[in-house]
């Protein structure tokens, strides 16, 4: 044992050799609280160079026992720094208070645990542990440098209070890599939360987090994350102790939502399973985003809170089902969904064809045939042929406001006829409608024949029918000679006439080419 140490920390580094707790907390909750203004005295400090020394070369542990490091209600003075070094003691923290940063960059540990610890910064930019990294309940005052970090097995972040850094940063986990579950769940975080390129072996779960940066543009940044799993956002259970890791709350107890101010990006991200949005609140300003362009997924469950500013990006996302509801999509402007695939649709509660529609309307504040095809193509392949039809005729529709006025007039007379030929049904009707109104017409009119005494007896019905059919001749036309009026009015069935085929022909030929 060295010279010169004091009391508290002989009692530490007898602790270190037998492997057993060394408790220095008082029993009064208040005074013990590492997070409030109680100060603790002397007898309850060691320095921070002692601990290191422990950790990088203490003594063998007694006979029959296991060193390691457990710490409870301990004032740490000093920075405790073990830069670039090997720790192979267990080390475990509860309930301190440290004075001043912890430095562990390019360091090496086999499981670091500090349980609801006060903590200036933590700094371990490169870090490698074998086994865990538990930082829960912590409130660490200057933020969390992890980049290019390696964890073992499980990172935990559950109820931690985290602020920002001088660069607005409360999380810098940038080449992170966790190789089973990140959580940080129920968490405070106020600032940017950046995972840029982050791969986490399982789950990312953020249930019942805040994530609140009024300092700048993302809450969460991490672009080309990699999740083996699913990424939750979604409500937890805020008890005591609390109800994470997807737990099923009990009846009677509150229940703290997801929440975030400011943008979220996910670009060019990886799922394995899904992306759940479920109750998630996000309070945006009208230039952020809830970006998650060009994600890869199984499944989205877009199921949250509807925002009420910024919008929603899923331009080129491609995922397998999407699991949504109607109050949860952003109003006209707010969406876009250029070259956005999915394969099925599940909406959760009501969701009609119309509501389904709006959805479409307003992600496409510009024409655009893409999101209203696809749409078309996902209800035609789950067996809803009616509704792929209805979609496409708001295609139509929709195109023809971008036309010239003379494409304008032509798209409304298809449109009237034979609905773009997604209604072709409508087309008899309209004919046996002429046809009848031409015959009853020429009941009343019989014209003279152009050559007494030649050609058929006169049959109103045929002759109506005979100009309203063009190419088709039934015998009538052409044998007889109409004056006055009636000129007019068989020129308005053969014109009506040639209108009708040709609209016909024009939706015929688009639903082959659909076909």
């Amino acid at each position: 044992m060295p010279d010169g140490l004091t009391a508290a920390e002989i009692g530490m580094w007898q602790a270190f050799q037998n492997g057993s707790r060394y408790d220095l907390s008082s029993g009064d909750a208040e005074v013990d609280d590492p997070h409030g203004g109680r100060p603790w005295g002397p007898e309850r400090s060691v320095r921070a160079r002692v601990i290191c020394l422990l950790m990088l070369d203490g003594p063998p542990a007694l006979p029959g026992r296991v060193s390691s490091i457990k710490l409870t209600g301990v004032q740490i003075t000093g920075t405790l720094d073990v830069a670039g070094g090997t720790v192979e003691p267990y080390v475990e923290m509860r309930g301190c208070r440290f004075e001043k940063e912890i430095v562990l960059p390019e360091s090496r540990f086999s499981t670091l645990r500090l349980v609801d610890c006060s903590i200036p910064r933590f700094e371990a930019a490169r870090l490698h542990t074998e086994g865990d990294l538990h930082l829960p309940r912590c409130h660490i005052h200057r933020g969390i440098r992890l980049s290019d970090a390696q964890i073992g097995t499980d990172l935990l972040l559950n109820q931690a209070v985290v602020h920002r850094d001088r660069r607005n940063r409360t999380l810098t986990g940038d080449g992170l890599t966790v190789g089973q579950d990140f959580q940080a769940e129920l968490m405070d975080s106020y600032g940017e939360m950046s995972l840029r390129g982050a791969q986490i072996g399982v789950s990312l779960s953020l249930r019942g987090s805040r994530l609140l940066n009024p300092y700048g543009s993302k809450a969460l940044n991490a672009p080309q994350l990699t999740v083996g799993r699913t990424l939750y956002m979604t409500p937890a259970a805020a008890s005591n102790p609390p109800l994470t890791g997807g737990s099923t709350p009990a009846r009677g107890v509150r229940v703290q939502k997801f929440e975030s101010e400011g943008g979220i990006r996910l670009d060019d991200g990886r799922f394995g399973d899904a992306i759940d949005f479920e109750q998630a609140r996000f309070e945006m300003r009208s230039e952020q985003e809830l970006s998650l362009r060009r994600i890869q997924v199984p499944e989205l469950r877009f199921l949250g809170e509807k925002p009420q500013r910024g919008s929603v990006v899923l331009s080129g996302a491609k995922l397998v089902n999407l699991v949504d509801k109607s109050t949860s999509w952003p109003g006209p402007g707010q969406l876009r969904v250029g070259g956005f695939a999915y394969e099925n649709l599940v909406p959760r509660g009501s969701f009609p064809l119309a509501r389904r529609l709006e959805w479409v309307l307003s992600a496409t504040p510009e024409y655009s045939p893409e999101p209203y095809e696809r749409l078309a193509t996902v209800l035609r392949n789950s067996g809803e042929d009616a509704d792929a039809r209805e979609v496409l005729l708001a295609k139509q529709r929709r195109r023809r406001e971008t036309l010239p006025f003379a494409g304008k007039l032509w798209g409304y007379a298809q449109d009237w006829t034979v609905a773009y030929g997604y209604r072709p049904g409508r087309a008899a009707v309209w004919m046996a409608l002429l046809w009848a109104l031409g015959a009853i017409a020429f009941w009343q009119y019989r014209p003279p024949a152009i050559k007494p005494g030649e050609g058929p007896a006169w049959n109103p019905s045929l002759y109506a029918l005979d100009l309203l059919v063009p190419v088709i001749n039934l015998g009538q036309d052409g044998y007889w000679r109409v004056e006055g009026n009636w000129q007019w009015a068989a020129a308005a069935l053969v014109l009506l006439g040639w209108i009708l085929a040709t609209t016909v022909a024009a939706g015929a030929s688009r639903l082959l080419r659909r076909g």
